[in-house]
């Protein structure tokens, strides 16, 4: 049954809804019990785990003893004043059911519970002065009734960008693998099948049971975790973490490393009220208006993808761990700031990371999760219940990595609220997308990463093939190649795996000038043994592609190196007071992409605004404020080429003779027919773009059009179906010898034969190199008091300086005694 289709459930804590694949069995019965609500108290702060295991009596410790009513899920949330965190156990065996420890009393703690299982709700005081906080637990019951549909990923033939969209309109799961002629799907069920087959797709199955596979890594797990006692990680990690592990280590490292480390929260929570966590890591962390560049590590966009909140954290313990006693790593930690953000996305993280911890209930789903928890973008009836527990399942949410501003609502991103990659609402309509976009935008991140898995791919904008690259594309480029020669990632712009809209880096890079990649980690799954997909990947170890070459540490390290570069930013230097504020500040508007309905028919673009204003408080005398160029990328211009020849003159081709027979299959092998044609080369012609038109006279006539070169590869395709032409495009064709194969792929039953009655071919040269108009930082110096003393504004280019010399003298007026 349509999940859409179920009644909504009466309940405030909704029963857990256990959705394996889109079409789901009876909705399983819930009723919610009353919260039960408690008073802790401890007399002092002790700075320890609370979810390690129960502590009795111990100083700094609170706990109340409960037994759950139903099975079914258990929600236990503790706020106040001060820092404290909150462990649920077992009573009987004191394994950790659910846990939370951020860095203040704001806990939401999810787990699975059976009925008349006896449990120790443990509080315990961090630190602060609140003796006292306020503990909520909550039940649902669960009746498991629900039928598993078997998940496979496949290998979907993509040879065209044409083919890419076509997929993605179709609004199945796309995972980040692939190749330029294949995209790997998640097939969560037959209905996902008849879509890919109707479409007249074909493809080959890499993974027949997901579910099983991942099951098979779950006990790889267990076997190293009991096998190795530490790692080759700076960490010594041997285990995936749980959202909770990570709150502990980023304030345990800040009590560790006072000086070198500064935990902090992003302005905004998450949809369910989850603090989003984040630590800094600079030679004097807490001074963060030091004028430093910044390289922003972020990781867990997208829910299931464990391995990329790992790496951001192991960076972090690399650069504390590694400080003073790794000569490179001291030397660039004492050039930039460090900021590192595991967990972007906390909602759906915990929904993907606790439902292997499932007991008897069948959650596989839920643990494919890749979106956040947003419920306000889908029907009424779908609102109901928490992220964990929602008729919904896995759909509920909005992919985070199409939520950015930048491109938003373009190709690559759907319009469905039910498929994976719905963009959301408005452009950076969601909460945990506005705290990442508030952060950026109030500090020089002049260098950004955001992991994801899979593929192996070192990613960087444009998202979209039509942006065309920008001015920087060679420096971008070879930042990325030199990346890719340590983990052994194939770098590349993000259009040629498949067009995305609203990804992270196509509105940090083209808005605030910071380069940003995007790390597709691993060759083969979300989250596989953690042996390979995080210690052999981090450490460059076999198998991972960057054995012996370092690994995405080593990648980690040239971003770093790149981070203190200057020829990588920009620099404004001067003198000033000792404690005087000096503020670079710039408000503009931008478009989105012409915004796609969920028919596909574009709109008008959106405007958005942007604000990006950070501050250095100067030392006194001389000082380096290293910046991000003062002119945004978008309005910078574009890069290309001059042509070396005029292109190839057009030409007409006509209809062979004959008329080939209806062909759904492999348009190669079966009936089709083919004209060949040529693509010259310089000196004789420079073509750029080749577009093949064929056309027709009824649009109940379908033929397709596919390009073919001289090795018998489909390299362009026009299928679009509905239309009286097709339109095939080559970019950046190699000269040589192709073949237009035009596929009678569907004739109304009835009607007279309808053949296609010509074509053309026609050759456009390259693009030259375009710039844009000059953009400029208001630079305001501001007195201890507040008050300005002088504004300016400061037009400064990528691996440049400028010098203002006595900065904050007023123009006209006399330097400062």
């Amino acid at each position: 049954m349509d999940p859409t289709r179920r009644k909504p459930l009466a309940s405030r804590w909704r029963s857990l809804v256990v959705a394996l694949g889109v079409a789901v069995a009876a909705p399983p019965l819930a009723v919610a019990e009353a919260d039960q609500s408690e008073t802790l108290w401890a007399g002092q702060a002790v700075p320890r785990s609370c979810f390690e295991k129960p502590l009795g009596n111990a100083p700094g410790v609170d706990s109340v003893k409960t037994t759950a009513p139903v099975t079914g899920l258990v929600r236990v949330r503790l706020t106040g004043p001060g820092d404290w965190d909150v462990a649920v156990f077992d009573k009987k065996t004191g394994a950790v059911v659910a846990a939370s420890a951020g860095l203040r009393t704001n806990e939401v703690a999810d787990g699975y519970v059976t009925k008349d299982q006896e449990l120790v709700v443990q509080g315990c005081r961090y630190g602060g002065n609140a003796r006292t906080a306020q503990l909520r637990i909550g039940w649902t019951e669960v009746q498991d009734t629900q039928a598993a549909q078997r998940m496979q990923v496949v290998d979907v033939d993509t040879p065209t960008r044409a083919d890419k969209r076509r997929l993605q309109a179709l609004g199945v799961d796309l995972t980040e693998g692939g190749g330029e002629k294949s995209l790997q799907v998640l097939l969560h069920g037959p209905e996902d099948e008849r879509k890919l087959r109707e479409a007249g797709f074909t493809w080959k199955v890499r993974i027949p049971d997901l579910k099983k596979h991942v099951e098979a890594n779950a006990r790889a797990d267990q076997r190293y975790a009991q096998r190795v006692a530490r790692s080759l990680l700076p960490s010594g990690r041997t285990s995936y973490r749980h959202l909770y592990e990570y709150e502990y280590e980023i304030k345990e490292l800040a009590r560790r490393y006072p000086t070198l480390a500064r935990p902090f929260i992003l302005p905004r929570q998450s949809v369910e009220g989850r603090d989003i966590h984040g630590i800094e890591i600079a030679v004097d962390a807490r001074h963060i208006h030091d004028g430093k560049p910044v390289f922003l590590n972020m990781g867990v966009h997208h829910a299931r993808e464990w391995p990329s909140g790992e790496h951001a954290m192991e960076w972090a313990y690399e650069l504390l761990t590694g400080y003073g006693k790794d000569a490179r790593i001291t030397s660039l930690v004492r050039a930039t700031r460090n900021v590192v953000i595991p967990v972007v996305n906390p909602d759906g993280f915990t929904i993907s990371r606790e439902a292997p911890a499932k007991g008897d209930f069948s959650v596989f789903d839920y643990e494919m999760k890749r979106k956040n928890c947003q419920a306000a973008d889908s029907p009424p009836d779908m609102r109901v219940g928490v992220c964990a527990d929602n008729p919904a399942g896995r759909l509920r949410g909005v992919d985070l990595n199409r939520n950015y501003p930048g491109f938003w609502g373009g190709p690559g991103a759907s319009a469905n609220w039910r498929s994976d990659t719905f963009r959301g609402s408005a452009p950076g309509s969601e909460p945990e997308v506005r705290a990442v976009r508030e952060f950026i935008s109030q500090r020089q991140v002049t260098t950004l990463i955001t992991n994801h898995t899979y593929s192996n791919l070192i990613l960087r904008p444009p998202g979209v093939y039509d942006a065309r690259p920008p001015l920087d594309e060679p420096t971008y480029a070879a930042l990325g190649q030199r990346m890719a020669d340590h983990n052994g990632y194939t770098s590349e712009p993000s259009w040629k795996l498949y067009d995305t809209t609203g990804s992270t880096e196509d509105w940090s890079f083209w808005n605030t000038g910071g380069f940003g990649f995007t790390f597709e980690i691993g060759p083969s799954s979300f989250h596989p043994p953690f042996e390979t997909g995080v210690v052999a990947e981090y450490a460059g170890l076999p198998p991972a592609a960057g054995a012996g070459k370092g690994g995405n540490r080593a990648a980690y390290l040239e971003m770093l190196q790149a981070t203190a570069d200057p020829a990588y930013h920009s620099v404004i230097t001067g003198t000033a007071p000792e404690g005087w504020k000096l503020r670079v500040h710039k408000e503009f508007a931008t478009p989105t992409s012409p915004v796609l309905d969920s028919s596909g028919k574009a709109g008008e673009p959106i405007m958005y605004e942007d604000v990006l204003d950070s501050s250095y408080i100067a030392p006194g005398g001389e000082f380096a404020f290293h910046v991000n160029p003062s002119t945004r990328p978008y309005v910078a211009g574009r890069y290309g080429r001059d042509p070396v020849a005029p292109p190839s003159p057009p030409y007409a081709f006509e209809n062979p003779p004959g008329q080939p027979a209806e062909n759904t299959g492999d348009p190669l092998s079966g009936p089709h027919e083919e004209v060949p044609f040529t693509v010259e080369g310089p000196p004789r012609a420079d073509n750029a773009k080749v577009t093949v038109h064929i056309e027709w006279n009824s649009p109940d006539t379908d033929w397709d059009l596919y390009i073919v070169d001289a090795d018998g590869t489909i390299v362009a395709q026009s299928a679009t179906g509905g239309t009286r032409e097709e339109n095939a495009v080559l970019a950046d064709p190699a000269p040589g010898q192709y073949k237009a194969v035009i596929v009678n792929y569907d004739q109304v039953d009835g009607q007279p034969f309808d053949d296609w009655t010509g074509g053309k071919v026609t050759f456009e040269n390259p693009k030259p190199t375009t710039t844009g108009v000059k953009e400029a930082w208001t630079f305001t110096c501001e007195r201890p008091n507040g008050k300005i003393a002088s504004v300016r504004s400061v037009i400064v280019d990528r691996g440049r300086t400028v010098d203002l010399g006595d900065a904050c003298r007023q123009p006209g007026k006399r330097p400062r005694r």
